[in-house]
């Protein structure tokens, strides 16, 4: 895809549009959806689509000038120019707006990309919703003026004037059945999950930036049959079913090798995954019929894989 243009949203974020190089209409997506920027042949990026899905001829993507990047954020803010041509991958969801009665929505940061089109539907859709967006200064926070429309709907508050999020006081009125949508970093997840954990009222769904850290971070072998050649590999206690699979020359796409993004999502056909990624819901890990092999892992002695 051709960059159209690349916008300064807010102190180190721009945003990138992107348009089909020989024109045409782009896939369907819905609030949620991201897409891999393949930047070069090492470097291949998620980000989070933040225009309106209703337009099908460009996409919209924001990137923060991370200071901890792995690369991704860096080369977009030195290296990507208006007239660049972009490799690009998806859209892929595993960020959906659920069906809900009401929606609470909190963003964090560059987390507002994936919500802005979220509130834009639930807007459109005549639901109830609020947003609290935080960020480390006003200056700091992307697409005031396209969230400045929803009048007191929205809460911006930035940490050097605000201080922390009230995320007791915002959820203490949430009437039952409304979807708690976030993203944003770590720190703020996590206090969010204890917040909705004791709260009946509400369900949380959420997208992390970073993996977190696990408590149990016992590893053991394992084999795993891929069941369209019948091969058996043996996988390491310091292996991943992925290094596995490519090492035997397996065709297998995968981006984060943290469990974020959802590329290596895999069927499971037989055996217990051990699920160590941020993307499948709750019922989605109980079926146990798919798994992300970059992370995850296996409590049976056996994995049976579409592959």
């Amino acid at each position: 895809m051709r960059v159209d243009a690349v916008t300064t949203e807010a102190d180190g974020v721009v945003s990138l549009t992107l348009v089909p190089v020989a024109g045409g209409v782009l896939p369907p997506w819905r609030p949620g959806a991201h897409i891999d920027l393949c930047l070069t042949g090492e470097l291949t990026r998620q980000y989070s689509l933040c225009g309106d899905p209703h337009t099908t001829d460009r996409w919209t993507v924001a990137v923060l000038d991370a200071p901890a990047s792995r690369g991704g954020s860096a080369y977009v803010h030195r290296q990507v120019a208006a007239g660049d041509t972009i490799r690009v991958r998806g859209p892929r969801n595993h960020f959906a707006l659920p069906d809900a009665a009401a929606y609470l929505f909190v963003a964090g940061g560059i987390g507002i990309t994936p919500i802005l089109p979220m509130v834009e539907e639930a807007e459109r859709n005549g639901r109830p919703w609020r947003l609290l967006y935080g960020g480390r200064s006003l200056s700091s926070m992307a697409f005031l003026d396209r969230l400045a429309r929803h009048g007191d709907k929205v809460q911006v508050h930035p940490q050097d004037t605000h201080g922390l999020l009230d995320l007791d006081g915002y959820l203490a009125a949430a009437a039952p059945g409304t979807a708690v949508m976030a993203c944003g970093p770590t720190p703020l997840l996590d206090a969010l999950d204890a917040v909705c954990a004791t709260n009946g009222r509400v369900t949380l769904h959420t997208e992390r930036f970073t993996a977190p850290t696990r408590s149990d971070s016992s590893v053991t072998a394992f084999d795993v049959v891929l069941a369209r050649t019948g091969v058996t590999l043996h996988v390491e206690e310091k292996q991943s079913i992925l290094d596995a699979a490519l090492g035997h020359g397996v065709p297998v796409l995968s981006s984060c090798r943290e469990g974020l993004c959802g590329t290596c999502e895999t069927p499971v056909l037989d055996g217990e995954p051990d699920h160590r990624d941020t993307v499948l819901t709750e019922d989605e890990r109980a079926r146990g019929d798919t798994m992300m092999i970059c992370v995850s892992r296996c409590t049976s002695d056996r994995l049976v894989l579409d592959l």
